[in-house]
């Protein structure tokens, strides 16, 4: 795959996908969105592919859409941003989520607008202590975008996300943990090998279960009790038919390690 926005290689059954333009603090324009698309199909369509790491190169994670790469009308009128969103966006968070294998976002430094929710929709989130969250949109007169106030609400209540939204502060690493944003914090010489190490460990894992656990602790915030009840019933009757659920109890009846094959 010749990409030139994005770094994109397979490890052990990792896939590590890196957002590659430095100088513009990987801020996305139109040929990151379809290398990122592409990189996607590869993962979901590989079996032997069962964990997704992203991260970003240089001094930031992702400072969000490029500004200065939105199409400017020939008439002077603005650019259509819903289209924007409904057409990059919106199905890169999807893809993210709703994707049947783990996913760990590692965020090296800024994580800015659309940038701060891309890696708020992993599974998992581990930050470097530098690293920063800004919901940056209120400075240019627009919302969170990118599932960002689904994400802040839920993960934090309406006060904070009020508060996030509508001043644009910076939240740091430590605060983003202590909060229960992220998953946890770690000191900046340590972030690649802690989620290396944490994606290797999901890629020996049972897939499909985690995949399905993904699919339940989703739902969960819309469903009732009822429900998710009902829910949890039909997606443990297909981890149960899992080569990996029989694996696991042979292994736990033998008093061995596992040796799980993602099916």
């Amino acid at each position: 795959m010749g990409f030139t926005t994005i770094e994109f290689e397979c490890d052990s059954a990792v896939a590590v996908l890196t957002l590659n333009r430095p100088d513009r603090l990987n801020s996305f324009n139109s040929t990151m969105h379809a290398e990122v698309r592409e990189a996607f199909v590869e993962v979901e369509s590989n079996a032997d592919i069962r964990c997704l790491l992203m991260t970003g190169r240089g001094r930031g994670f992702c400072a969000g859409q490029d500004l200065g790469d939105r199409k400017v009308n020939a008439d002077g009128s603005p650019p259509d941003l819903e289209a924007s969103i409904r057409d990059n966006y919106n199905p890169l968070i999807k893809r993210i989520t709703e994707l049947p294998k783990p996913v760990v976002c590692a965020v090296n430094g800024i994580a800015a607008g659309a940038g701060a929710n891309i890696a708020l929709a992993a599974d998992i989130v581990i930050a470097a202590r530098s690293a920063v969250f800004i919901q940056a949109f209120c400075k240019i007169g627009l919302i969170p975008d990118s599932g960002g106030t689904w994400q802040l609400v839920n993960l934090l209540g309406r006060a904070r996300a009020m508060g996030l939204a509508m001043t644009g502060d910076r939240l740091d690493a430590e605060q983003a943990q202590q909060w229960g944003l992220i998953w946890k914090c770690v000191d900046d010489d340590a972030l690649e090998a802690e989620s290396l190490t944490m994606a290797r460990h999901f890629a020996g894992q049972p897939t499909v279960g985690l995949g399905l656990t993904k699919q339940a602790i989703n739902a969960a915030v819309v469903n009732d009790l009822e429900n998710q009840l009902d829910l949890e019933a039909r997606l443990q009757g297909i981890a149960g038919r899992s080569e990996d659920y029989k694996e696991g109890v042979d292994a736990f009846l033998g008093k061995r390690q596992p040796r799980f094959k993602g099916r």
